[in-house]
């Protein structure tokens, strides 16, 4: 039998033959400008910042009430006798943060298994770092708003928001190095999971039995699929829902499911980048062979799913979640809930003592305590030998990072949530966080800047830094 040759190949159309030529070519122009800021490493930032103003703006504007009106919304979800009603901004906190908390437990198991977190030398110092950077800004809460109406927001000025934290470091340019940016990173996953922590212990309601039997239910299921050697990740959403479904209702906090079910998704590829190349390679080389004219539709399906599966089992399930899921998280669910929850009024005339008190409190735990705590830790893990500075660094960038791990926006704003019931409390705490952020952000730029040499002119300065860090702490 004689192997037919294969013609040349016809080039590929412009645009999908439903598509309308003129309509087509105007969406791509409009999109352009769109595609070039999200590649921006800190559009999240910026985004999250914008939906912060809108907020402000909004809500202290004459369409105040709008703003009102909008997150209370009810919305229901009615399946023949049964009915469940919340407002909107509740969907958007304990609904759709559910999945923010679900990557950040992705991110942290990542983290443990291969990444910074790995190994007890590689996470000593941003461990250290992120411990002092917690307790120290509780500690300065609670002796500025100890009272009894206002302790229990000592766990806001506990986070750093790392979209904003990465983004003011960015801004920074070659002043930053390769080493600083990844410290900062481990930092805010610790933070991260403490913060979540301090939620599933002090900020939850009564726990209730019957609740966490059916969350242990959704994550038997979890496991049960796992062993049966399920892949298909959309197979997990009902046992997740399960476990979503039981935590809330067993008091709480609902988001604690995403973190876990995040915790409990597999590291480990199956096929890896080898398998993938192999097995592609492979359908490749056969295709090769093979007139494409004379390629029947079942055997291009065919050749298709195995091309499919090598491609879903190239990474791990949590690496592949993580970058399908970051965008959405970072450019959807974070500016969402910036704009439901910093809408706030800052009349001073709302404000009572017990809620200026509340304000400067989460405001000097952010903008003091944040800092202190990092550097003081650090400096004993330093000077203790249990960790070291990693190459390129000195105190000076040490600085800055305490000072950037200040910007405590979104995980600071949601644990505000939980922590008030009074509106005015919540409201005090809210301006606080902005405010601190704000300061953070300047006082991180403009030390940057004043302490950090640029790469061109770090070259000379190398071994001076090296020394630094040897002596100074």
């Amino acid at each position: 039998m004689s192997i037919s040759t294969p013609s040349e190949p016809k080039p590929e159309p412009a645009s999908p033959p439903e598509a309308w030529g003129p309509l087509l070519r105007f969406a791509r122009l409009a999109g352009r400008p769109l595609e070039r800021f999200l590649r921006i490493e800190a559009a999240s930032g910026i985004l999250l910042l914008v939906s912060a103003a809108v907020a402000l703006v909004w809500a202290n504007s004459p369409w105040r009430e709008s703003y009102v009106a909008l997150w209370h919304t009810p919305l229901a979800i009615r399946i023949g006798a049964f009915s469940f009603e919340r407002t909107l901004e509740w969907f958007v906190n304990d609904g759709l943060m559910v999945i923010f908390f679900f990557v950040v437990g992705l991110e942290i198991r990542r983290e443990v298994h291969h990444g910074e977190l790995s190994g007890w030398r590689r996470a000593a110092l941003p461990a250290a770092a992120a411990v002092g950077g917690m307790i120290a800004p509780a500690a300065l809460y609670l002796a500025v708003a100890g009272a009894p109406a206002t302790r229990s927001g000592w766990g806001v000025p506990m986070a750093t928001d790392i979209a904003f934290a990465v983004g003011i470091l960015t801004l920074l340019g070659k002043r930053v190095p390769p080493a600083l940016r990844v410290l900062l990173l481990a930092l805010a996953v610790i933070d991260d999971l403490g913060a979540i922590v301090v939620i599933a212990l002090f900020y939850s309601s009564g726990i209730a039995p019957v609740g966490l039997l059916v969350a242990v239910g959704g994550l038997a299921g979890v496991f049960a699929m796992q062993r049966l050697g399920v892949r298909t990740k959309l197979a997990y959403v009902v046992p997740a829902v399960v476990a979503w479904a039981g935590i809330y209702a067993a008091g709480i906090h609902p988001t604690i499911a995403g973190v876990i079910v995040g915790l409990v998704t597999p590291v480990r590829a199956w096929l890896g980048p080898e398998g993938f190349v192999a097995g592609t390679r492979k359908e490749l080389e056969h295709l090769d062979r093979v007139d494409p004219s004379a390629l029947s539709s079942h055997e291009l399906a065919a050749t298709l799913r195995v091309v499919d599966v090598a491609r879903r089992e190239a990474m791990s399930p949590a690496e592949s979640l993580i970058e399908t899921l970051h965008p959405w998280v970072a450019f959807g669910i974070m500016p969402v809930f910036a704009l439901a929850n910093a809408g706030v009024s800052v009349s001073g005339g709302s404000l009572d003592p017990a809620s200026w008190t509340v304000m400067g409190a989460v405001a000097l735990g952010l903008v003091v305590g944040k800092p202190l705590g990092i550097l003081l830790v650090s400096a004993v893990t330093l000077r203790l030998r249990i960790a070291t500075l990693p190459v390129g660094m000195s105190s000076r960038h040490l600085i800055v990072l305490g000072v950037v791990a200040g910007v405590g926006f979104t995980m600071a704003l949601f644990i505000a949530q939980l922590a008030f019931a009074d509106a005015n409390l919540l409201a005090a705490a809210k301006l606080g966080v902005l405010a601190a952020s704000g300061a953070a952000a300047v006082l991180g730029l403009g030390l940057g800047r004043l302490l950090l040499a640029p790469a061109v002119a770090a070259g000379a300065a190398r071994t001076a830094d090296e020394a630094e860090s040897s002596t100074e702490l």
